[in-house]
């Protein structure tokens, strides 16, 4: 049996892309390794979002191919944005035996890694988009016996692929191609399968799922597409929470407000990227919202859901970002009082917009990226310190990454949650005491 080491790099949508290649490897009789060494096919599933991302791919692969010389056999292999992006430029980076499958090929792993394991090809690389290829994935559902201790608990489901929104810093739209929603009815049909194997939690998952099924679904009473999803996951027997990510603050339409204190399944929580909080630079950035619009929103949500949990996304140093553009991007923290965020330094992505605009310096870059920490920091360990002595209830996820003795879920609001505990309680919710606060997670005692 060949064995396959994958690893993955980015966001959740490369977490589900990579459970449906390692779910169609195994039908087809290959085995996963947890280690690079003991695997005759190396699969790297790579992210393009920022450009460390991309070093680090590639800094693996390099390392991987000099440590490999003595197995000429080895199939190594780029899937996943980078691979969409860079093509058949990737090919070289390769020994003799090398893959390059694009965002909308992932199902056909299986097929292009037979014809050069049997000598068929020595080198494949197909990144073409291809029509449906957002419905495949529902063919490669990764079974429960797949070494992932949260599998069985909490299950990512992909929506859609695609974006069109086009903001300036983003590649995703060339790497990820044009919004392409799959049937409802086929999402639910997978709902209900990871239910069945004791799933008690969906992760609902597009590049900004609040644009699900505008153009193949439309509205209907007056609820988007995306709404009337959550709905008919909604109504599926033994599902406990349902959470989505990530959505544009403009998808956010006062249906989906009020869905949260309508639905009890769907969780109290909501990751917001903002990006800035300068109009000036929002519109240089082609975000298609104001500071004040995206603060009514949050206002809203708050009134719908009290004490629903808010992140947020980031940018520093933008080009053309001026010193009062960046104030009032950590003014709008303070006034927004985000539970934590994701602040990135602005990297410049090959054939976006801005990455042909003048460049801020690095220093400055290194500046304010470090400011932002300090400030995203401050105001969520606040936002955590309330939390003490209180009651939580939480979806018993498996054994704290940290220490194995212990088990950690997450309440509604999306903190993590570590407790002392009995491994029969994986799946359960549990209702927990604060005790102790660490550094974005809490630590409780059950009830």
């Amino acid at each position: 049996m060949p064995n396959v080491y994958l690893k993955t790099y980015g966001c959740q949508m490369n977490e589900r892309d990579s459970e449906a290649v390692s779910a169609q490897l195994l039908a087809q009789g290959y085995s996963l390794v947890p280690t690079e060494d003991q695997a005759d096919v190396i699969l790297l599933n790579t992210c393009s979002v920022r450009d460390l991302a991309e070093q680090k791919a590639l800094g693996k692969m390099s390392h991987l191919v000099n440590d490999s010389r003595q197995k000429p056999d080895v199939v190594f292999g780029f899937m996943g944005c980078m691979a969409q992006s860079r093509g058949s430029a990737l090919l070289p980076r390769l020994p003799r035996k090398g893959l390059v499958v694009g965002t909308q090929k992932f199902h056909r792993t299986g097929e292009y890694l037979d014809r050069i394991r049997s000598g068929e090809a020595e080198k494949i690389c197909d990144v073409a988009p291809e029509a449906g290829s957002e419905s495949t994935i529902k063919e490669h559902l990764p079974p429960a016996s797949l070494p992932n201790p949260k599998r069985r608990v909490s299950a990512y489901v992909s929506i859609m692929q695609g974006c069109n929104q086009r903001c300036a810093f983003c590649i995703v739209p060339d790497t990820r191609g044009k919004e392409r929603s799959r049937p409802i009815a086929e999402i639910v049909d997978e709902c209900r399968k990871l239910i069945a194997e004791g799933v008690r939690e969906i992760v609902l998952l597009g590049q900004i799922v609040t644009s699900y099924g505008r153009r193949e679904i439309g509205k209907k009473n007056g609820k988007s597409a995306f709404v009337q999803l959550i709905e008919a996951v909604h109504q599926l027997d033994g599902l406990e929470r349902i959470r989505f990510t990530s959505p544009h603050p403009r998808g956010y339409g006062d249906d989906l407000i009020d869905a949260y204190p309508r639905l009890p399944k769907l969780c109290a929580s909501a990751h917001l990227p903002v990006q800035s909080g300068s109009d000036r630079v929002l519109r240089l950035m082609r975000r298609g919202y104001t500071r004040e619009r995206f603060l009514e929103l949050i206002r809203k949500l708050r009134a719908a859901r009290p004490q629903i949990g808010i992140t947020t996304d980031i940018i520093a140093a933008f080009p053309g970002e001026t010193e009062t553009d960046f104030q009032e991007t950590l003014s709008l923290v303070e006034e927004a009082r985000f539970d934590n965020a994701f602040a990135f330094k602005y990297s410049p992505r090959r054939q976006t917009p801005a990455a042909n605009w003048e460049q801020i310096p690095q220093a400055i870059n290194e500046d304010r990226h470090s400011r932002l920490l300090a400030k995203v920091s401050e105001i969520g360990h606040q936002k955590y310190r309330q939390q003490l002595g209180r009651q939580v209830r939480i979806l018993v996820e498996g054994p704290s990454r940290r220490n194995p003795d212990r088990l950690q879920g997450r309440t509604s609001c999306n903190k993590i949650t570590v407790f002392e505990g009995d491994r029969r309680q994986i799946g359960e919710l549990l209702d927990l005491r604060v005790h102790r606060i660490g550094s974005f997670t809490l630590y409780g005692d059950p009830l």
